[in-house]
């Protein structure tokens, strides 16, 4: 790092001690509340969420603002209501870097196969069950009560830390970071997003997906060749995109986790009767993007085979970009933020985290495309698929969401603990 402070000068036994203090009486009953309350996205009506979020934290001692997002970027986001909420805490004079903390509220729909209700936050075996468990409310409770236990050891700090509990993470982001962001409500020096306890996240994959849409003509199934049939060419434009989609798998990133690019078709419609040639037929697709990757070159490459593959005559095809998700790439930026997060983990857990990339993508990317170095940690196993993010049954073990606690507030203390660290 940039300055140097010796380690004997970090509380970190005290802000173990303290994140302890707290945890089993007040940490976890905090994250049962949130889960407690429906956020699903879609539909996306979260603003009571925000509310009862809000009422929890002051309840905490903290001053929440509260950002109401407006009918029109709702419309655009596909919400139905959404209040991001931020809290601003400054450290001295408030002459240091300015650390935000960014987690996200709203959950995919809990879907079937649970056995366990999904909004009871059932604690069994040491694991908290319930949507948005993992991905991301633990990292609600994460991060404040980090923020708590940084409060209770702050001599010596100069800076700010800002908590940022948004929204729309599920469809975007636009309406929760994206929208902070734009609007000037915030404008930190570096960002912790939610993530993993035992790993630094440096750089995710993106997404483009992308509507294809088939007009042909209908006719009477008794004479099919009057007809361009939209549906047959849709299934050509697939069966090119799987066989392109086989040879992604050998184009793999050079940042270890990331993988290879991945391309789904995750939804398609067509037809109206059985005895109908189908005259419209649409399919929306969704490529992974890598961090060392163009997007504008992928859009390209998959336009082309989707042109070069319609061959029914008679039908014309449309492409529409639907969402454009940039990667999050590593940069040298991020250095600070990844050496408190190691060092404090090597306290915190005995081991020294990885730094790496992730295929998932996240808000992270709109701090970072918006200039702040961020990273990703939090609550969570070593793999997602570990917790059933986005499935039935998903849950944080409190064991980890307890050592990321404290690793956080560690790192948070090690970087307001360090005037040089923006250099």
């Amino acid at each position: 790092m940039s300055a140097t402070l010796s380690d004997e000068k970090i509380p970190s036994d005290g802000i173990e001690r303290t994140v302890d203090r707290d945890f089993d009486t007040l940490q976890v009953a905090f994250l049962r509340d949130l889960v407690r309350v429906p956020s699903d996205n879609p539909p996306g009506d979260c603003a009571p969420h925000g509310r009862f979020a809000t009422e929890r934290l002051e309840t905490l001692g903290f001053v929440v603002e509260r950002d109401v997002v407006p009918p029109d970027v709702l419309e655009r986001s596909g919400l139905r209501s959404a209040t991001n909420l931020i809290i601003r805490q400054h450290f001295g004079n408030g002459d240091g870097p300015v650390v935000a903390l960014n987690a996200h509220g709203d959950v995919v729909p809990p879907g079937g196969g649970w056995t366990h209700d999904p909004y009871a936050g059932v604690i069994e075996e040491g694991r908290l069950y319930g949507r948005g468990a993992a991905v991301s409310k633990s990292d609600f409770a994460t991060f404040a009560f980090a923020l708590r236990a940084l409060n209770a050891h702050a001599e010596g700090l100069q800076g700010q830390v800002e908590l940022h509990f948004t929204y729309d993470e599920e469809t975007g982001g636009s309406a929760g970071p994206g929208r902070l962001l734009e609007q000037g409500l915030t404008r930190p020096d570096y960002v912790i997003s939610a993530g993993f306890t035992y790993g630094v996240m440096i750089a995710h994959k993106g997404s483009l997906q992308l509507d294809v849409t088939f007009t042909g003509k209908s006719a009477h199934s008794a004479w099919p060749d009057t007809g361009c049939d939209a549906i047959q060419a849709a299934c050509g434009v697939m069966v090119a995109l799987y066989a392109h989609r086989d040879a992604l798998a050998a184009r793999p990133s050079i940042i270890p986790g990331i993988g290879a690019p991945t391309l789904v078709i995750g939804t398609i419609n067509g037809g109206v009767a059985a005895n109908v040639v189908p005259e419209q037929a649409t399919f929306r697709m969704e490529r992974r993007i890598m961090p060392d990757e163009d997007a504008d070159e992928v859009e390209r490459e998959l336009r082309d085979i989707i042109v070069r593959a319609v061959t029914v005559e008679g039908v014309t095809c449309a492409v529409r970009r639907h969402l454009l998700a940039l990667p999050l790439v590593p940069e040298s930026r991020q250095a600070p933020l990844v050496a408190a997060l190691q060092d404090a983990a090597e306290t915190v857990i005995g081991e020294r985290i990885p730094a790496e990339g992730m295929p998932l993508f996240t808000d992270a990317r709109l701090y970072s495309n918006a200039g702040c170095p961020t990273v990703l940690y939090g609550a969570g196993p070593r793999r997602l698929q570990d917790a059933n993010g986005h499935r039935a049954d998903e849950h944080v073990v409190l064991e980890d969401m307890r050592r990321a606690t404290k690793v956080v507030a560690i790192a948070l203390w090690r970087l307001l603990g360090r005037p040089g660290t923006q250099s």
